[in-house]
C-alpha cells in the first residue's frame, strides 16, 4: 500500500491486473476489511458504466486468482455482498501504524517508520473521475500524513537526544508536530467580516499576512506550508490569518478587495495587541505587507517578502496575455468546484511545477477546501488589478525580498525588481522552480534560514 500498490505471495511478487479500477478495488478491500454490498461498490468504482455490476463481475475475476489459493478462499462474494477476509493478509500500513503505537521504540525505529510513512500511499491509484473512491484515498492519505507529523514529533522530543540534538530535529523542516496547540480565535473586521486566526509558539513574533489559498485547519499538515510553519513556530509567536472569502474566514462577504486585505491585517494585528513584528508576506501577501509597512513602520520590525510583486498581470498586460487569463477565470468559474481536478490543475502546474502525484492531487483537493469558486475567480481578479509601484521608495523599515529562481507564476526578475526599488533592500534567490515551496525541497530550509539571518542581523 505505501507506495505503488504491489501484492507478495512467500516472497514472491505477484503480477497485478492491469486495469487500475481492478487494483484500487483490491486495495480498498483490504483496507476495509468488511462485506461491501455489490451496488455501493459499484457507486465507488464505477459510476460511468452501462454494466457497472458485470464490470465489478470482471474485476472480481480477476482479483480471485491473486488472493485465493487451496489454503483458504479470501475474496468472498454472494449475489449481495463481497469481502476480503484478510486476518492472515500482512499489509504494510497496519504493520506500520500497530508498530508506531508502540511506546518504547527507539530513535532508529522511529526514523524507520518515518521513512515507511513517508512513501505515498497508493502511488499512481487515483481515479479522478469516482468522486467516492477519491474522497477514501484523500481520507487515508490525511491520516497517513498525520501519522508522519506524531513520528516527527516523537524523534525531535525523545529522551535519548541531547538538548542540541533536540533543538536540530525541532528545526529540521517538516521534523516535528506543533510545539504547542495552535490557538483559532475571529475578530471582526470594520466591515463586519469574519476573520480567522491563528498564533502558537512563543518568542519575537511573525505576522504572515493572508494569501490566497489557506485554511488554517488544513495547511498545518501540507506537504507546502507546514514544515516552513513549524520551523518558524519552533523559536517565534507565529500568527497567520485566513483571508476573508477563504479559509474560516466568511466566505460570503461584499468586499474583496486590496484596501479590504490591507484593513484585515490592521484587525488581526488589533486583536493581537500586537507592538512590534515581523511581517511575512507571500505571493499578493507581500504587496499588502508593503502598504501596511508603510502605513505602520512603527510596528514592523522587519518585513519578508516571498514570491511577491507590486503589479498584478493586468498592468500594462499585452492582449494575448489578457486573453489567457481571462480565459483562465473562466475555466475557473466552471469547473472550481466540480469532481473533476483538472480545472485546478491548471495552478497546480504553476504553482510547484516540481510536485509528484501525491503532493499534486493533495494540492488540487485542498484548493476546493479553501474558497468557492465564485470567490476564487474574484481573487483572481483582485489580484490582477494590484499596484503598489507607487508606494516602494515609501519603505522605511528593513526588508528581505526571497524569491525562487524558477518560480513560473511570478518571473524572479520580478522579485528583482522589488529589492531593487525598496529603498536598501536585501534579495535572496532560492534554487527552486515552485512559487509555493514544497517542505522537502532543500530551498524550504533555505528560505526559513535567510528568514532567521535577517531577523538576527536587524534586531
Amino acid at each position: 500500500m505505501l507506495g505503488k500498490l504491489e501484492l507478495r505471495r512467500n516472497g514472491m511478487v505477484i503480477a497485478m491486473p492491469a486495469s487500475k479500477r481492478s487494483r484500487a478495488l483490491l486495495a480498498y478491500l483490504a483496507l476495509t476489511a468488511r462485506p461491501h454490498r455489490r451496488d455501493r461498490l459499484c457507486e465507488v468504482f464505477w459510476e460511468i458504466p452501462d454494466d457497472p455490476k458485470g464490470a465489478l463481475r470482471w474485476s472480481l475475476s480477476k482479483i480471485r486468482p491473486l488472493v485465493n489459493d487451496a489454503t483458504a478462499e479470501r475474496l468472498q462474494a454472494d449475489r449481495e455482498r463481497v469481502s476480503l477476509v484478510s486476518s492472515d493478509i500482512c499489509i504494510d500500513l497496519q504493520q506500520l501504524i500497530a508498530k508506531s503505537q508502540q511506546s518504547d521504540l527507539s530513535i532508529a525505529e522511529l526514523e524507520e517508520l518515518l521513512l515507511q510513512s513517508q512513501q505515498p500511499f497508493l502511488q499512481g491509484l487515483d481515479l479522478p473521475d469516482q468522486s467516492l473512491f477519491q474522497d477514501w484515498l484523500t481520507a487515508e492519505r490525511n491520516a497517513l500524513q498525520q501519522l508522519t507529523g506524531k513520528l516527527q514529533s516523537r524523534i525531535a522530543s525523545h529522551a535519548t537526544l541531547s538538548s542540541p540534538d533536540k533543538l536540530h530535529a525541532a528545526e529540521a523542516p517538516g521534523s516535528r508536530e506543533l510545539l504547542a496547540r495552535q490557538k483559532v480565535q475571529f475578530c471582526t473586521a470594520q466591515d463586519g467580516v469574519r476573520i480567522a486566526y491563528a498564533s502558537v509558539g512563543k518568542g519575537p513574533t511573525i505576522v504572515k499576512a493572508a494569501n490566497w489559498l489557506s485554511h488554517l485547519e488544513h495547511d498545518w499538515n501540507a506537504p507546502i506550508w507546514s514544515p516552513l510553519f513549524r520551523d518558524l513556530a519552533a523559536d517565534h509567536h507565529f500568527v497567520r490569518y485566513d483571508e476573508r472569502g477563504n479559509g474560516l474566514s466568511d466566505w460570503d462577504v461584499a468586499d474583496i478587495s486590496f484596501d479590504a486585505f490591507v484593513t484585515d491585517l490592521e484587525t488581526v494585528v488589533a486583536a493581537n495587541k500586537l507592538d512590534k513584528f515581523a511581517l511575512l508576506g507571500i505571493s499578493q501577501g507581500a504587496a499588502v505587507s508593503i502598504e501596511y509597512a508603510i502605513r505602520y513602520p512603527e510596528k514592523v520590525s522587519q518585513l519578508i517578502l516571498f514570491g511577491g510583486y507590486a503589479a498584478g498581470w493586468r498592468i500594462g498586460a499585452s492582449e494575448a496575455l489578457t486573453k489567457e487569463r481571462e480565459a483562465v477565470m473562466t475555466l475557473t468559474s466552471i469547473g472550481w468546484g466540480t469532481d473533476n481536478p483538472a480545472y485546478r490543475q491548471i495552478f497546480s502546474s504553476t504553482f510547484m511545477p516540481d510536485a509528484n502525484e501525491a503532493e499534486f492531487n493533495w494540492f488540487n483537493d485542498f484548493q476546493r477546501l479553501t474558497t468557492s469558486a465564485e470567490n476564487a475567480v474574484r481573487f483572481l481578479s483582485v489580484f490582477a488589478d494590484i499596484d503598489v509601484r507607487h508606494r516602494l521608495a515609501q519603505v522605511k523599515v528593513p526588508t528581505l525580498v526571497i524569491h525562487a529562481l524558477g518560480d513560473q507564476r511570478i518571473p524572479v526578475s520580478i522579485g528583482r525588481e522589488l529589492a531593487a526599488t525598496i529603498p536598501n533592500a536585501e534579495f535572496v534567490g532560492l534554487e527552486s522552480n515552485g512559487h509555493l515551496l514544497l517542505g522537502r525541497e532543500p530551498a524550504s530550509k533555505a528560505f526559513v534560514q535567510a528568514i532567521r539571518d535577517f531577523m538576527a542581523q536587524h534586531p
